[in-house]
């Protein structure tokens, strides 16, 4: 059986941001589907950070009503989600172990660096819109190592948006 990876799938701006101050998203593209059909269908578990969570989900999860929800926080309390609030490398490798399918790492920077710093990161699937946002919260913000990635998928679209798909050397 082959490992399920654990996928960061997300929308970025040419300068690298991911969040405006006031988590305004108004900016990414909805105009086609990039991709997100085939990759929702290759997925069954959600990895989410707090605010994400009660940003995108806790108010409406029918778009994703048949995955998996995990939240990662220190204070956060639900009972119709699983939270991980400590030893995460642990609880993430359990998790990884389950025979389900991939795992999305849903859009939160310090979710990602914390995964990413314990290298728990497959691959990174980003969507590089055709704006500059010029402040917000940095994707790569506070990692400070280099990592190869090798390319495993690039396309461009006619709105202007790029999406580049990368596996992570560990």
């Amino acid at each position: 059986m082959e490992k399920r990876k654990i996928i960061l799938n997300l929308c970025t701006s040419l300068d690298w941001f991911i969040e405006w101050p006031a988590w305004e998203y108004d900016w990414c593209f909805t105009d086609q589907d990039y991709w997100m059909t085939d990759f929702l269908a290759s997925i069954d578990t959600i990895f989410f950070g707090r605010k994400s969570y009660e940003l995108f989900i806790k108010e409406d999860n029918s778009l994703f009503s048949d995955k998996k929800f995990f939240v990662f926080s220190k204070s956060f309390q639900d009972e119709n989600v699983k939270v991980i609030s400590e030893n995460i490398y642990d609880e993430v490798m359990k998790i990884v172990e389950y025979d389900w399918k991939d795992i999305w790492l849903f859009w939160w920077a310090s979710l990602f660096n914390t995964l990413f710093d314990l290298k728990l990161i497959d691959e990174l699937i980003i969507s590089i819109h055709p704006i500059i946002l010029w402040s917000g919260k940095l994707l790569f913000s506070d990692t400070w190592y280099r990592t190869g990635l090798k390319l495993l998928e690039c396309k461009s679209f006619d709105s202007g948006l790029v999406q580049v798909k990368y596996s992570v050397e560990k």
